[in-house]
């Protein structure tokens, strides 16, 4: 079994791609989406969403991190694969998955799922551009308004030699609704002989192993509910090893807030640098109640000093030990 980190736009970004991955349990990570609209991109583009691309194409626990490209122009789409290849990239993993109305009205994401053709020629493009020992992925969805060309996508993925294809289970007019659609994803396995990834609805180790058994699918990737639960890697695995191992308590998950925020100042202006950590205290709250009281105390802070001084007395008050930092 694999375990693949999301990549989730404006959220999982490379300090939380090095925080999650220092956890262990994830096999690998998808950047943000690089915006491929016209003419090739200069380096700094790629280094500045995928800054691992200076130590290896991984995050400091060794993890390999895929760049994600978008778009709808395959000759484009594959001059700025092969640039990515050249900087470093351990593997190229293209959007055909995003369902925001603006990158759908820009000609790419979901909205290219209504012409499985178009699928199929990028996906061949970008293929044919990057040397064969590097991987290139699809990231999909069941389609863009209903599943009836979801075959024909996966069929034209594979037959245009992509090495996986990761599959979120509903479609561009579903959204993030729940239910996930595994038996769908399913009928693909059924059908290419290509490696296939479910993603989906995955909030607990409960829900990886019915959705492996649903989907017919090995590995999965995991989405809001790493973000929900940072050990959700770990929990999985156990499960799957019929293994109890305990769950985070909040006073784990302090220590790894503040990290957090010491990474985000550390990589981003000061007076910016709030905005991530209040974000991902929005999705602990799922399962920790503490992370809500926590944002309400500092959701209206902008000074970057008070921020860390509050995360620090949140410690204090849990009864952890402080570094001098």
């Amino acid at each position: 079994m694999r375990l693949i980190l999301a990549p989730m736009e404006g959220v999982v970004d490379h300090t939380m791609r090095e925080l999650l991955t220092s956890l262990g349990g994830i096999d690998r990570c998808v950047t943000e989406f690089v915006r491929v609209s016209e003419g090739l991109l200069p380096p700094r583009v790629f280094y500045r969403l995928c800054p691992e691309l200076r130590q290896g194409g991984n995050t400091a626990s060794g993890v390999p991190v895929y760049l994600q490209l978008l778009g709808g122009q395959p000759t484009l789409l594959a001059e700025n694969a092969g640039r990515a290849a050249e900087l470093g990239a351990p593997g190229i993993d293209l959007n055909f998955g995003c369902p925001a109305k603006t990158v759908n009205k820009s000609d790419g994401g979901s909205i290219i799922l209504r012409q499985p053709e178009r699928v199929a020629a990028i996906t061949a493009a970008v293929r044919d551009a990057v040397p064969h020992h590097i991987p290139v992925t699809v990231k999909t969805r069941l389609g863009y308004e209903h599943p009836e060309l979801f075959l024909d996508i996966v069929r034209g993925i594979a037959e245009a030699g992509a090495s996986e294809i990761i599959v979120h289970a509903r479609t561009k007019r579903q959204g993030y609704r729940p239910p996930a659609h595994w038996e769908e994803i399913s009928r693909a396995r059924e059908t290419v002989n290509v490696p296939i990834i479910a993603n989906g609805e995955i909030w607990s180790a409960e829900d990886a192993m019915r959705c492996q058994q649903v989907s017919n699918c090995e590995d999965l990737m995991l989405g809001r509910g790493a973000l929900c639960r940072p050990d959700l890697p770990r929990l999985v695995r156990a499960a799957r090893a019929a293994q109890s191992v305990p769950a985070l308590a909040w006073a784990e998950v302090l220590p790894l807030i503040l990290d957090y925020y010491r990474l985000t100042l550390a990589n981003y202006d000061a007076c910016y640098a709030g905005n991530p950590i209040k974000q991902w205290l929005v999705y602990l709250r799922t399962y920790y109640p503490q992370a809500a009281l926590l944002f309400n105390l500092i959701k209206r802070l902008r000074d970057a000093e008070d921020i860390h001084q509050a995360l620090r007395r949140e410690m204090l008050a849990q009864g952890l030990v402080l570094d001098a930092a």
